[in-house]
């Protein structure tokens, strides 16, 4: 079994050396410790991070991230296999983020939708501030909006 120092992970990764330690406290990636205490990774920690890497890519949470890889057996690394039986999974909420950017997109040239009354034209989408009552954020890129 071939064993990485954090040094050759993070070089062929891309990773940073703070943020592999970031994952192996969340449980994303493990190591095993030398007699000295120094970290050294499985081989196949690389694709694991890819895994990671990815998912986080297209907006899942580490928590999500997490999720997903607690339903592997033993903690091993994603197949392709793997990866086809979780993406679907996260294909509804991807799809929910896609419409919410499309949204936003749609409206970026105007108002965000925050009922804040900072622009000018809020007055207009949202006069005596009226939105505040359907709750904090951007709620005019809300599915219901209307």
């Amino acid at each position: 079994m071939t064993l990485l120092t954090i040094g050759e992970i993070a070089e062929r990764s891309g990773v940073r050396h703070s943020a592999l330690r970031f994952y192996e406290e969340r449980g994303l990636i493990a190591s095993v410790r030398t007699a000295g205490n120094q970290r050294r990774y499985e081989q196949a920690t690389l694709r694991r991070i890819a895994f990671v890497r990815s998912a986080q890519r297209v907006g899942l949470s580490l928590e999500e991230i997490a999720e997903a890889l607690a339903t592997l057996p033993q903690s091993r690394t994603p197949t392709a296999t793997d990866w086809k039986r979780l993406s679907r999974s996260w294909r509804p909420r991807l799809d929910e983020q896609i419409e919410r950017l499309q949204r936003l997109r749609d409206k970026l040239d105007g108002c965000i939708g925050c009922g804040c009354l900072s622009m000018r034209r809020c007055a207009l989408f949202n006069p005596d501030d009226a939105v505040a009552e359907r709750g904090p954020g951007a709620v005019f890129l809300e599915p219901d909006a209307g």
